[in-house]
């Protein structure tokens, strides 16, 4: 078996890229690489070719069925999903990654290849060639990430300076801190200097080694923590109460500033991290203008703008240097070199109690999508689509009655102590209190509208009897849900 052990990360939240990345479903889901993938399907995508066992994701607990159905769709099937119970930086999460490896039936010591599931890497040769250097490096017991070549004076980067050299790579001189404008150009000019990539290439041994001599704290709680594991599914689950103890850290400060052992290989494939839209403007293929569009657009006498839509007709007319983001619920006209202030209307949505930071109109399910279309006082209406052979869960409301209307496909009800079948432009009708679930015996997929009408509509009204995805028996709450 190969010693290459990919890890991707992929518990990030993608706030700078509101209001298309929100907290349940934010960048590293959304299709914006070249030809529609998702950018955590193209990080998936640039393994072929390496010889690689399969790979470990980390995400987010309320990110788990995105990542899992994403990750089976880019044929990835054989994936280990690890949830995160709480977010604790980079340093923890791939000490639990280290540790799963090691305690694996072949446990051999495998080089780890840790990616971001949110970066953009045009050139897969290029990127692959870094790699295999790195691994290289790696298997001399050396830490090593992969840096950046610097085209341009960057101040939203970490920087890298190279020592000496050492085999397809350097020894690592320092890390420094995003510069200004003018240091920037110096590390530029010097030719010394590399962008912090976030990429990392170790022996999983060498990796807890390392944290055991700077960061012992931190081994410590993750021990702990994969003590007991549990699978629920595709997911592999760690101990919430001794992870929460972990102190949150990045590995730049927990070991690579730190250790002798760091050592960086050049990275020169067209990489982004697109940590914002001026970002994704500058990583996009653009018209004879200068824009950069998707969707259904118009831009008339429009210059070096990103215009985004998602649902409607956007047009642009006069207008230079913005950008346009059209989705169902929101709508961002900003300044294109003020990118990284988005942060601030996140922040108020957040503090206002609003929703539109956290979760899109359109919501992902482990059985499928549903679409707030309308809500009003006492009722809500929404358009639900549930996957062939899904099913939601066995549950009861206490304050609200449904009405379902099948547009396409084939619903198995259970309503009460009846279980029946409805088909395309029938109905039925669910009381308040009443125990009821919705499942596709089909071959295609189910599209019903739902009404809900009653006095109370908020989703901490649920009580789930029985659920095939392990989800929790009750709803806390949580606006525009759905069971």
């Amino acid at each position: 078996m190969s010693d290459i052990q990919p890890v991707i990360m992929a518990g990030g939240s993608g706030t700078r890229l509101w209001p298309l990345s929100r907290g349940q479903y934010p960048k590293q889901f959304l299709p914006l690489a070249p030809g529609g993938a998702t950018l955590l399907q193209a990080t998936l995508g640039r393994l072929e070719g390496l010889d690689g066992r399969p790979p470990i994701i980390v995400c987010n607990e309320d990110h788990r069925f995105i990542a899992a159905e994403q990750t089976r769709l880019a044929g990835h099937a054989q994936a280990t999903l690890m949830l995160e119970p709480v977010g604790r930086n980079t340093a923890p999460a791939i000490a639990l990654t280290a540790l799963q490896t090691l305690a694996s039936a072949d446990a051999d010591d495998p080089v780890l290849v840790v990616m971001a599931a949110d970066h953009l890497i045009p050139d897969l040769a290029a990127f692959q060639r870094c790699i295999r250097h790195a691994v290289d490096l790696a298997r001399r017991s050396l830490l090593v990430t992969c840096g950046v070549v610097a085209h341009r004076p960057e101040t939203g980067y970490g920087y890298i300076e190279t020592g000496e050299a050492i085999g397809p790579g350097y020894r690592v001189s320092r890390f420094v801190e995003k510069p200004d404008a003018a240091t920037a150009r110096t590390y530029v000019d010097s030719g010394r200097f590399l962008w912090n990539s976030g990429m990392f290439v170790f022996r999983a041994q060498a990796y807890l080694n390392a944290l055991a001599q700077f960061a012992p704290d931190i081994l410590t709680s993750c021990q702990a923590a994969m003590a007991t594991i549990s699978r629920d599914m595709d997911f592999v689950r760690i101990d919430r109460a001794s992870f929460d103890a972990c102190r949150s850290e990045s590995i730049d400060y927990a070991v690579m500033e730190k250790t002798p052992d760091a050592a960086v290989v050049p990275l020169d494939a067209g990489w982004s991290d697109i940590g914002s839209w001026d970002a994704l403007w500058e990583a996009s293929s653009h018209d004879a203008q200068g824009n950069a569009v998707l969707g259904d657009v118009m831009a008339f006498d429009t210059r070096n703008s990103h215009v985004h839509a998602t649902s409607r007709l956007v047009a642009t007319l006069g207008v230079s240097d913005l950008v346009v983001v059209e989705t169902k619920d929101a709508v961002l006209v900003a300044d294109r070199h003020r990118m990284q202030d988005v942060k601030q209307v996140v922040e108020q949505l957040r503090a206002r109690g609003r929703s539109e930071h956290q979760i899109h109109r359109e919501v992902y399910r482990p059985w499928g999508i549903y679409d707030s279309i309308d809500q009003g006082e006492r009722y809500q209406v929404k358009r639900i689509t549930v996957k062939p052979g899904a099913k939601l869960s066995l549950q009861m409301h206490h304050h609200r009655a449904e009405h379902w209307v099948v547009v396409s496909g084939t619903a198995r009800i259970t309503n009460g102590e009846r279980t029946y079948l409805l088909a395309e432009n029938q109905s039925t009708f669910i009381p308040v209190g009443q125990v009821h679930s919705l499942e596709n015996p089909g071959k295609i997929p189910l599209e019903l509208i739902e009404v809900q009408s009653g006095s109370y509509l908020g989703e901490d009204d649920i009580v789930r009897f029985e659920d095939r995805y392990g989800r929790a028996a009750s709803e806390a709450p949580a606006p525009k849900d759905t069971p």
